[in-house]
């Protein structure tokens, strides 16, 4: 199966990664909630995959993969995949959503707090395999200590919602994929900060990029990165085309990019030394994101189980 993307996807990813450096810098992660939300919003970032009737464009899944990546490697702040890919599943009839005038928080099953809840007009929740949807004015919310500033969360209490029709599963998936797309991302932008380090960083009056334990570090950074990314692509078009093995290809991606970038933030952190620890180094914003969402939508443990117990039934299906 060829993973090749079209011009026109890498096109939009490259516009997004453009507009991300000119408005998502790290400073920006120091001081604003959300920068380069509203420029995205009038890049149509927020209706891509929101259908036409809504003013959005109805792409799918696999089209807007490199464009979440690019999120991932700025280390772009607020609920992202919950308002540019699970609201337009769940909320497709809703104005606001291709113009980037309504932001989505959602607490999926199984976590205990909801990250970015305090900014959203409108909170998901997933309860018995569905969904019910909160308004703002419902909710209450009480912060609880994370391991990302730019991700904080919110433990969450409501008295009226609303249910929503259809399981939570397919909306979930799409979260995952999402998920993973960004960890991708985050790897990537880690390697290459650590590459450049590596360089530049001497003892013994070398850079530290040639001695052969630091390059053999890095390579298997390299080599998880580039064998993760194409599961997170199969993934992407078997939620699309809803096939068979979705589930399976879902949990392999997100294992497999959530393992690809905690081994980038270890490495990074290893070779970056005492200093990757700092406030002032930048590096600590990605380090915080790899763990944050490697977590999200369910562990790299959860997913690992999921994919075991698929194969050990004798789900062995090939795409497509």
């Amino acid at each position: 199966m060829n993973f090749g993307f079209a011009d026109e996807q890498l096109a939009l990813a490259a516009t997004v990664r453009d507009v991300l450096r000119a408005h998502c810098p790290p400073a920006a992660l120091r001081s604003e909630r959300r920068p380069a939300w509203e420029q995205l919003a009038a890049l149509g970032f927020f209706g891509l995959l929101a259908p036409p009737e809504s003013d959005g464009l109805g792409l799918g899944l696999a089209d807007v993969l490199p464009a979440l990546e690019e999120t991932g490697r700025a280390c772009l702040p607020g609920p992202v995949v919950e308002t540019a890919v699970v609201a337009p599943y769940l909320l497709p009839d809703n104005p606001k959503l291709a113009s980037g005038a309504l932001c989505v928080a959602v607490l999926p099953p199984g976590q205990a707090y909801a990250p970015d809840a305090d900014l959203a007009d409108l909170l998901l929740v997933a309860r018995d395999g569905g969904w019910r949807l909160v308004a703002r004015e419902s909710v209450r919310l009480e912060p609880r200590t994370g391991v990302d500033p730019c991700r904080p969360v919110f433990e969450v209490a409501f008295d009226e919602s609303e249910e929503l029709g259809g399981p939570a599963a397919p909306a979930l998936r799409r979260a995952t994929v999402a998920t993973a797309a960004q960890l991708i991302g985050v790897a990537r932008e880690l390697l290459a900060v650590t590459v450049a380090y590596a360089r530049v960083r001497t003892q013994f009056g070398a850079a530290i990029g040639s001695f052969q334990a630091v390059k053999h570090q890095l390579a298997d950074v390299a080599v998880a990165v580039e064998f993760a990314a194409p599961l997170v692509h199969r993934a992407a078009l078997s939620v699309d085309r809803a096939v068979g093995s979705a589930d399976r290809d879902v949990s392999a991606a997100k294992a497999a990019a959530g393992e690809a970038a905690v081994l980038a933030a270890r490495v990074a952190l290893q070779v970056h030394g005492a200093i990757g620890y700092t406030e002032e180094l930048d590096l600590r914003f990605w380090l915080a994101r790899a763990w944050s969402l490697s977590s999200s939508y369910g562990t790299t443990a959860f997913h690992r189980e999921r994919l075991r117990a698929a194969v050990m039934a004798g789900d062995l299906r090939r795409y497509p």
